[in-house]
């Protein structure tokens, strides 16, 4: 049996570090890796060794409940019951949760809490008590500036933790959970509470005088340096700044994102492209994007385009890492390194892959982007499952990251990486979550005002 590792990141994401360079990043990838010829491999490492035998599930709907009651249950059990602070990653054995909280996993908590509720796993009393108890923390106790909350803070305090910025990405993480139940729980407190939450964030402070976003600010310094203006994750963040009916944004912001730098051209496709695999699920996981588009792209589309790419990317790299040609999926994870910010295909019309790519398999990758390429995502998932067994498949799911080649197994799971698989998963079953944030009238009317039109295929697809 494999000991698993746990990788050491205890001040910053490796995802956020390159979101704070995300203009320079992709260049940086396309200049070190110009080869386009992959080394020979002249030996293999004894690798993890297959333990099949495990859960067998007899219809690709009954894995799919599986995989997201043990998800739910991460964010059900890890969660402080006292605030309802989720820990930004835990033991994926389920052995013990972390004492840090980042927002973003509170946020896909909420959103959990609603599932949870709507198959039962917990009744709907339950849920609304966890969200009140949320809610009314965030609205007297965790430290907040013009609306905006620190990255990670103390699990019991809710106090700033390592040092963290207030974060615009995260606290959009947070606030669509907050708008959800703000739905789901409509006509109650919960529905007052989320409203004064989501309109007291003020989007113009956070542009600091330009057009864009900034990614952030701390007490010490200020405005962080890099703003959220190039092709990334934050599109739905913006849609949530022009939708404020307090401190909203213009359409001017939407148009001021630069996407043609990211336009990518890969074995085929053609789409907006950033090479983790994140990036193109976060947008998704709350607004549905299906069968509309704006005067730039259809972002369902595009998503679907990187989806499918980058399963061929990464069988493209099979002769080095054996493992890809069955299993396939990598995004911003856990490594044997450490947390690592990386992907594939690299940028634009540039050639060769990120160095550091070693063989890892993150499950996230096919796991948040179900709903794009169905029957690829749920195959490569129940394959691993299948493969692997009880050693990357858990109490909380799969592991947050894998290395057939090496043998690795990371011992956690990640709250954000937990949270856009069940997500997804159960945007894919049922578009629940879709339906429920969507009520939100706010969100549509942002949409329109960002130049949304629907396309012909809705006529027949809805």
């Amino acid at each position: 049996m494999i000991s698993p590792v746990r990788p050491q990141n205890k001040t910053w994401h490796g995802w956020r570090a390159f979101a704070a360079v995300l203009a320079g990043a992709a260049a940086a990838i396309s200049s070190a890796h110009a080869a386009n010829v992959l080394p020979a491999i002249t030996a293999q490492p004894a690798g993890l060794v297959a333990q099949p035998g495990g859960l067998d599930f007899a219809k690709d709907d009954d894995f799919l409940e599986d995989l997201e009651h043990r998800s739910f249950l991460f964010f059900w059990e890890t969660a402080n019951p006292a605030n309802g602070l989720v820990p930004d990653r835990a033991k994926a054995d389920g052995s013990g949760p972390g004492k840090i909280a980042s927002i973003g996993s509170v946020g896909f908590g909420l959103t959990a809490l609603c599932i949870g509720a709507q198959h039962g796993w917990i009744n709907r009393a339950a849920a609304y008590d966890r969200v009140l108890t949320t809610l009314r923390f965030f609205a007297e106790k965790v430290p907040s500036e013009h609306g905006f909350y620190f990255h990670f803070v103390d699990m019991k305090t809710g106090q700033r933790a390592w040092n963290s910025e207030l974060s615009s990405i995260d606290t959009w993480l947070l606030l669509s959970g907050v708008l959800t139940v703000r739905q789901y729980f409509h006509g109650t407190e919960v529905e007052q509470l989320a409203t004064k939450l989501y309109e007291q964030a003020d989007w113009q402070w956070m542009q600091n005088g330009g057009e864009t976003l900034n990614m952030g600010w701390k007490p010490e310094s200020g405005f962080l340096e890099h703003r959220w203006d190039g092709f990334s994750e934050h599109l739905a963040m913006y849609l949530m700044a022009m939708s404020s009916p307090t401190h909203g944004v213009g359409a001017d912001a939407w148009k001021a994102i630069k996407r043609e730098p990211a336009l990518t051209h890969y074995q085929g496709f053609t789409y907006y492209q950033y090479p983790p695999l994140f990036i193109h699920q976060y947008p998704h996981a709350w607004i549905d994007f299906r069968d509309q588009k704006d005067a730039f792209t259809d972002y369902w589309a595009n998503s679907k385009a990187a989806t499918l790419a980058h399963e061929k990317f990464c069988e493209s790299l099979k002769d080095r890492f054996p493992a890809y040609e069955k299993l396939w999926g990598i995004t911003a994870s856990e490594s044997q390194k450490g947390y690592m910010d990386w992907g594939g295909p690299p940028v634009g019309n540039r050639v060769g892959f990120d160095q550091r790519i070693d063989g890892t398999v993150v499950p996230c990758a096919a796991g948040g982007s179900i709903p794009f390429a169905p029957q690829d995502c749920i195959s490569d998932l129940r394959r691993m499952q299948q493969e692997y067994g009880s050693k990357i498949y858990l109490k909380y799911g799969f592991v947050d990251a894998f290395n057939p080649q090496s043998g690795w197994v990371g011992a956690n799971v990640l709250g954000i990486d937990v949270g856009i698989t069940l997500v997804m998963a159960e945007n894919y079953r049922t578009g629940f979550v879709w339906h429920t944030f969507m009520a939100n009238p706010e969100i549509a009317q942002a949409m329109k005002v960002a130049g949304f039109v629907r396309t012909v295929a809705a006529a027949t697809t809805r």
